[in-house]
C-alpha cells in the first residue's frame, strides 16, 4: 500500500518514466504499480538481483548506481518525470532530484537517519519541481491493492522463515540480502506452547 499511494500521490500519467530509487520489499511493487498507470520504468539498485528482480517484474531500463552514475545513466534514457526515493542513502535524495526533467515530481518515502533534505532553490524555481511526501495511504488504497492483487495483475515476491528465524531474518535485511520481502510462517504448537509458558507458575 505504501507504494500504491506514492504512485497515486505523484499523480502519473500514461507515458511519463518513473525511476525508483531502492529495489526491495516496496520498491518491487512501485515499478509494478507504475506500469499499471502506463508510466516507463527505470529501476536504480546497488545490487544485481534485486535489478534482475526488476528486469523480470517489467521495468523497461535498470541502473546499477555502485557501476554507473546513475543520474546520467537516466538521463541517457530521457531522465525522470517522476523520481520515487525508497533508500535511505543521502546521496539518493541528491541523485533522484538530479534526474528530474522540467516539471518533475519528487517523491519522498523513506526516512534517512539525518532527516533533512537539501535542494537547491534556483534549480527548483526554474524548472518547477514539485517536493512530494508520501507516506503508507488510506483504507481505500488498501482495498484497491487488495482488489489488484486478487486479479492477478501484481505480484509480491516473498521467501518464508520460521519464527525462530526472526533475529537472522533482521540481519538479512539489514544487509540487503532479502530479494523483497519476508513472511514469518506461524504454527498453531508454537502459539500454544508460547501461551502455555506464558501461563505456567513462577
Amino acid at each position: 500500500m505504501t507504494t500504491y499511494a506514492a504512485i497515486k500521490n505523484a499523480r502519473v500519467t500514461p507515458g511519463e518514466t518513473v525511476v525508483v530509487f531502492g529495489i526491495g520489499g516496496l520498491g518491487h511493487l512501485a515499478i509494478q504499480y507504475a506500469r499499471l498507470v502506463g508510466a516507463k520504468v527505470i529501476a536504480v539498485d546497488v545490487t544485481d538481483e534485486k535489478l534482475t528482480l526488476a528486469a523480470e517484474l517489467g521495468a523497461d531500463h535498470i541502473v546499477n548506481a555502485h557501476e554507473v552514475d546513475p543520474v546520467q545513466a537516466i538521463r541517457d534514457h530521457g531522465g525522470a518525470d517522476i523520481a520515487v526515493v525508497l533508500a535511505v542513502a543521502p546521496s539518493v535524495f541528491d541523485q533522484a532530484f538530479k534526474a528530474l526533467n522540467r516539471g518533475g515530481r519528487l517523491i519522498l518515502v523513506s526516512l534517512p537517519a539525518g532527516g533533512a533534505l537539501t535542494v537547491p532553490v534556483f534549480d527548483t524555481v526554474l524548472k518547477g519541481i514539485s517536493v512530494i511526501g508520501s507516506i503508507v495511504g488510506t483504507r481505500q488504497d488498501l482495498v484497491e491493492v487488495f482488489a489488484l492483487h486478487a486479479a492477478g495483475r501484481t505480484r509480491v515476491i516473498t521467501e518464508t522463515r520460521e519464527l525462530e528465524q526472526v533475529n537472522a531474518s533482521v540481519e538479512e535485511v539489514l544487509a540487503g540480502a532479502v530479494p523483497a520481502r519476508l513472511t514469518f510462517v506461524y504454527h498453531t504448537a508454537d502459539i500454544v506452547r508460547v501461551r502455555d509458558e506464558t501461563r505456567a507458575p513462577r
